[in-house]
């Protein structure tokens, strides 16, 4: 399983759904931009999960997606705010979280990623979050970012939605990835049967990917509890 949890869930959504994935596909702006910056645009950032479907046609047959995996969640609004205003988050300005949304040089580099790999311009943006609050259409609807992608689908796409729709489709023939077999497993016990709501709100947080730090703090407890 990838050590990002929430990657891994968008993975098996995507092949769910019919599609092939790509994992941290490297962009950055052309270094012939007029306003290309060496400090701020030498270091590529990457598009976390490129989903191709054969099937489909239009923006839906490229899926490219951004995975946000904030304990906190994704409230729309407050999100806005702190883009709008420019705050840190984690040391970071927060256009750097979003910067393909945000700076036209990098929604450039993003877009022709996406072609370079995919042969489309057309494609659908998803940010998936955590948790999701708030109205999605402030978000997906809001001009600067259509202009970004050129008018390309937008979409935010919660981790409850996307693990409810692979428990869906589980079948008893051995799923291909870990968090498949994990649930399926989880399945075939009872545990997502019994509770209704609260079995899933307890998968939920489950699957909810811990931060660095507190991967180090589990590795030391873990350590001290080997040595004792």
């Amino acid at each position: 399983m990838k050590e990002d949890i929430l990657e891994q869930v968008v993975d098996d959504y995507l092949q769910a759904r019919g599609f092939f994935t790509r994992h941290n596909v490297k962009f950055r702006p052309r270094k012939g931009h007029p306003h290309f910056v060496s400090r701020d645009d030498s270091v590529p950032s990457d598009i976390d999960v490129l989903g191709v479907n054969p099937h489909a046609r239009g923006s839906s047959k490229v899926w490219v997606v951004s995975c946000k995996s904030w304990q906190a969640g994704f409230n729309v609004r407050s999100k806005l705010a702190e883009l709008t205003e420019n705050k840190t988050r984690s040391g970071r300005e927060s256009w750097r979280f979003f910067r393909e949304l945000m700076v036209p040089k990098w929604s450039e580099a993003f877009r022709d990623a996406v072609f370079r790999e995919t042969g489309s311009r057309n494609f659908t943006y998803v940010t998936a979050v955590t948790r999701l609050s708030g109205d999605p259409s402030e978000w997906e609807q809001l001009p600067r970012f259509q202009r970004a992608m050129r008018g390309n689908p937008i979409r935010l796409l919660a981790l409850s939605d996307m693990v409810a729709y692979i428990l869906q489709r589980l079948t008893r023939t051995p799923a291909s990835s870990d968090l498949g077999r994990t649930l399926q497993l989880l399945k075939a016990a009872g545990v997502l049967e019994e509770g209704g709501d609260l079995a899933q709100a307890q998968l939920n947080k489950a699957l909810q990917p811990t931060s660095r730090g507190q991967r180090r703090a589990k590795s030391r407890r873990s350590s001290r509890a080997a040595r004792g």
